[in-house]
């Protein structure tokens, strides 16, 4: 699966485009630092939070799950690096309202919510989201986070090699395939 095939997996699983995709395609910018102050910054209990988010999306079950890839860090790196400012401020102001949305629904915040919690109110959320965008109304913050969900989970090495089939090294195109319901995609880099 190459980058093209993954922004449109994306798409199709969201409901609009990738957000910071352009930066996928072209190369993040990773200029000096010291000429543009990081207005937003991820604390540690961010990156947890955004892990368990991640992990509710994609559980370990027989293949591994988000947690097992690090999506929280790499969230962090991604809207760091490659989102603009305005990308980087929506995806900020996710977190405080995911808080505030399982506070408001549940009594707690998403850390202190069960499992079958928090399926239920991500569940919610994708169709809060997907409800927005139908509507022809502004990008949902849950939006950010299932891409970078997604987009952080399939480019890992071990969603490349553990639950996509991977060959470091394409020997030859063959155009027929055997192909079994339930085979998993090809990933190569």
């Amino acid at each position: 699966m190459n980058r093209r095939e993954l922004l449109k997996l994306i798409t199709a699983a969201t409901g609009t485009a990738m957000i910071g995709g352009t930066a996928v395609l072209a190369g993040c910018s990773t200029g000096n630092r010291e000429e543009k102050p990081l207005t937003y910054t991820f604390s540690d209990e961010d990156v947890r939070v955004l892990d368990e988010v991640a992990e509710t999306i994609l559980p370990r079950t027989d293949t591994p799950g988000a947690k097992d890839a690090e999506v929280g860090a790499f969230m962090k790196v991604f809207v760091t690096d490659c989102y603009t400012p305005q990308e980087q401020a929506l995806f900020h102001s996710g977190l405080p309202q995911l808080e505030a949305s399982a506070q408001e629904r549940y009594g707690q915040g998403f850390m202190a919510l069960t499992a079958e919690q928090r399926t239920e109110f991500i569940r919610d959320l994708d169709r809060e989201a997907k409800a927005a965008v139908a509507a022809g109304g502004p990008i949902h913050y849950f939006t950010l986070f299932k891409q970078l969900t997604l987009f952080g989970f399939f480019t890992s090495k071990v969603g490349g090699t553990d639950v996509l089939r991977y060959v470091a090294i394409p020997g030859r195109y063959d155009g027929c395939m055997p192909y079994e319901e339930g085979d998993p995609a090809w990933a190569t880099t």
